[in-house]
């Protein structure tokens, strides 16, 4: 039976939640200091109508100080423009593309915040009911070890072979490779390696938060149809509701839609190059910082690091200076990369 485990990791400007799934990170969710409550994931607001698209069946929402969010109806329960309604959020804005809002009832007055999120706290537990919230250095450890898993693109397959997880504007695609699995029975091994995909796969698309059409890339022909759908719907089953899946197609592909509603790690970690944001390389450094800091107790620390990491780590290091005390120093470097930093003692 499979066994979940959750963890909590409230760090400085950043909190981080990951669940486990049989040892391995299933999902990682990242809140940050300045972040707009109004946008998350459970969020109820007062919002007025800005404009209705009938042909698209699309609402546009004013969530106050410049903030929108789109609003899909059924033809017959068209909105208003101008009318003022309650709304939860049901997807989180991604790179490009708005929020999505689901209508609870009518409102009144401005737009405004009427309930937050729930908590990571409260959204761990919900995920893992049973389990046990774990904190302190064990969390860091697991969120660390998520966040690396992430950003991958290639991942191993038990039992051999890798998984490929590229995510591209229209869709996600996953790509089964063999590698070097061994056995004398290639149909047989094929069809291991296709099970331990779509396992693998269900629990990367959690991890990186990867929802809307995804194909999935099987290895071999002839596959058992009827027994890979019915691995695909177990293995799926925890993105219900909202999970569609077709039966395998003519050039042996999986495809399968998964309904879209935390942001995608890799909006919230990188830039839209693929690379790692200042912000992101920021809250390594001071993570960094803190563990020096409890490993040489009394040491005054000096961290190195590009001008554009020192900057984003400026707010994060007064919040620092409160819990360790004055007790190290950020010296932008000019010369280094910004991957590249390092803390030491001086």
């Amino acid at each position: 039976m499979s066994e979940r485990r959750i963890y909590l990791d409230e760090g400085i400007g950043e909190s981080r939640g990951v669940v486990t799934l049989d040892g391995g990170p299933e999902r990682l969710l990242i809140r940050r200091a300045g972040d707009d409550p109004r946008l998350r994931l459970g969020a109820r607001l007062v919002a007025v109508v800005a404009s209705v698209e009938p042909a698209l069946n699309t609402a546009f929402l004013d969530l106050g100080d410049g903030r929108q969010a789109i609003l899909q109806f059924k033809p017959d329960s068209r909105p208003v423009r101008g009318e003022v309604i309650e709304v939860e959020i049901r997807s989180e804005p991604r790179r490009g593309k708005l929020p999505i809002a689901r209508l609870l009832g009518p409102a009144e007055g401005r737009p405004r915040l009427l309930a937050e999120a729930p908590s990571l706290a409260e959204t761990l537990q919900g995920l893992a009911r049973e389990a046990e919230l774990r904190t302190g250095r064990a969390a860091r450890e697991a969120a660390d070890e998520a966040e690396a898993e992430a950003l991958e693109v290639l991942h191993a397959l038990p039992g051999g072979g890798t998984l490929a997880v590229e995510p591209t504007r229209a869709l996600t695609a996953i790509d089964v490779d063999l590698g070097e699995r061994k056995g004398s029975d290639a149909k047989r091994v094929t069809r291991a390696a296709n099970l331990a995909a779509i396992q693998l796969a269900a629990r990367l698309l959690r991890l990186k938060s990867l929802g809307g059409i995804v194909v999935i890339d099987l290895v071999g022909r002839g596959h058992d149809a009827k027994t890979l759908l019915a691995a695909a719907r177990t293995a799926f089953a925890g993105d219900n509701p909202g999970v569609a899946i077709e039966p395998i197609g003519r050039f042996g592909t999986l495809e399968l839609s998964l309904p879209r509603r935390t942001q995608p790690l890799a909006e919230i970690l990188c830039r839209e190059d693929g690379a790692l944001s200042d912000r992101s390389l920021a809250q390594r450094l001071i993570r960094r910082l803190q563990a020096e800091a409890a490993a040489q107790p009394g040491a005054r620390l000096v961290a190195r690091c590009a001008p554009a990491v020192a900057a984003a780590a400026k707010p994060l290091a007064a919040e620092l200076t409160e819990r360790i005390g004055a007790r190290f120093s950020l010296e932008p470097d000019p010369v280094r990369t910004r991957e590249n930093f390092d803390v030491a003692a001086a």
